[in-house]
């Protein structure tokens, strides 16, 4: 007997007929004598319809109100996979997140899980029953309902498998595991049987959009085994995430190739070259919450340089806004210019650390195909290149087959 957290998407549970799918694979597992925790998701769409109602009463809702809207969606899922479970005479029992009490911070839309008072589940699993909990939401210390953040039942999916120390944090999506990349864009792309939490934090970060970033961090941190299957396949392993010396050493040197269309890149020109410059540009765009990826100081030359620097696309207009308002007059920069129109492509390997000729390789390929480097950025296990996003999908393709990544078994 072993003890499962499995996780269910929105498209897992996005009609009646697929949350009965899921009830009966869930069942299967029960009647093995496994003990099983479900989290689940809104079914698929009802999250952003939710929003959409919102922003027709209030123009910018409210967080903490908003939160206790979208929350709802979960509890709808929860309440039909029991149902449906009671169904096939399987015993269920539901709770949202404040009901199980995911104890979180209240930064609304975007809480982070502090702590899981599992006694509950732990009494009802003693007791035969199969639990079914609310991903996605939470309740910080003032009683009021919090969420996740976009791709939050995969954090509270692993958050339960550690508090719970179950044996497997099972994630089930529309996809049967993980890839070397994106199969719509490389159709010879390979599903790997084991990837290290290591590469697939890079990969989470780098664009791969299988799990969310912070239930891989989570899952690292606190050694849960997590496994990414099919929910709509009955059989297959799907992809094993696990640590380096656990997984398969004779991998390939290159695990996979991520990519990312949501980018653009600004320049300020004319920067006075000195010491702190970095955070005069930098601190403003910081404070306004805005996330920045790769940088480049260019080398100064009489006294000025170049600054550069990428923004996820959706911030790019207002990242120009402060640039030009606050900053440009401030430092006394000649100009600022970007465009939104780059993509990120990005190698990424555990391999890299024992093989070296990894990045010449790349740049030489590239080159090959006449795919201009705009940035480069590096990491231990990635190199990264920023490429006009005309060529993005010929870059992935070219890498994939020089990588010898269609070889994998």
């Amino acid at each position: 007997m072993a003890f499962y957290v499995q996780k269910y998407g929105g498209t897992s549970v996005g009609s009646t007929e697929r949350i009965k799918n899921v009830a009966r694979r869930v069942a299967k597992f029960h009647a093995q004598g496994h003990q099983i925790v479900v989290v689940v998701s809104a079914m698929s769409g009802e999250t952003n319809r939710l929003i959409a109602l919102a922003k027709e009463v209030q123009t910018h809702p409210d967080p903490r109100e908003l939160d206790m809207m979208i929350s709802t969606g979960e509890q709808v899922s929860i309440a039909l996979l029991s149902m449906a479970l009671m169904e096939l005479n399987v015993k269920a029992k539901s709770y949202t997140g404040a009901q199980v009490k995911i104890l979180t911070d209240n930064s609304y839309t975007r809480a982070r899980i502090l702590d899981i008072d599992k006694n509950k589940i732990s009494i009802d699993l003693n007791a035969g029953y199969v639990v079914v909990v609310a991903g996605f939401q939470g309740i910080d210390g003032t009683d009021s309902i919090t969420t996740l953040g976009r791709g939050g039942s995969d954090t509270t999916g692993v958050a339960l498998a550690a508090a719970l120390r179950a044996d497997e944090c099972q994630i089930y999506t529309d996809v049967d595991g993980i890839y070397t990349t994106d199969p719509r864009v490389v159709p010879e792309a390979k599903r790997l049987r084991t990837i290290t939490f290591e590469e697939m934090l890079e990969m989470a970060s780098l664009g791969s959009k299988v799990l969310q970033l912070r239930s891989v961090e989570f899952a690292g941190k606190y050694k849960v085994k997590l496994r990414v299957l099919s929910s709509f396949e009955d059989e297959g392993e799907g992809t094993l995430i696990t640590y380096e010396e656990n997984g398969d050493m004779e991998q390939a040197v290159i695990s996979g190739i991520a990519f990312s269309r949501d980018e653009a890149k600004i320049t300020v020109l004319g920067v006075p070259d000195h010491p702190g410059i970095a955070y005069q540009i930098l601190g403003p765009v910081a404070d306004a919450n805005i996330d920045v990826d790769m940088i480049i100081q260019n080398v100064g030359f009489d006294g000025l340089t170049d600054f550069s620097f990428t923004v996820h696309r959706g911030e790019f207009a207002n990242t120009m806004n402060i640039l030009r308002e606050k900053i440009q007059p401030h430092i006394g920069a000649r100009d600022v210019v970007g465009g939104d129109r780059i993509a990120k492509v990005s190698v990424v390997g555990v391999g890299m650390r024992s093989h070296a000729g990894i990045a010449s390789k790349m740049f030489r390929v590239l080159a090959e195909e006449g795919i201009n480097i705009q940035m480069i950025g590096t990491s231990e296990i990635k190199v990264s290149v920023v490429v006009d996003e005309k060529y993005m999908e010929l870059a992935v393709r070219v890498l994939h087959k020089a990588f010898d990544l269609d070889q994998i078994l």
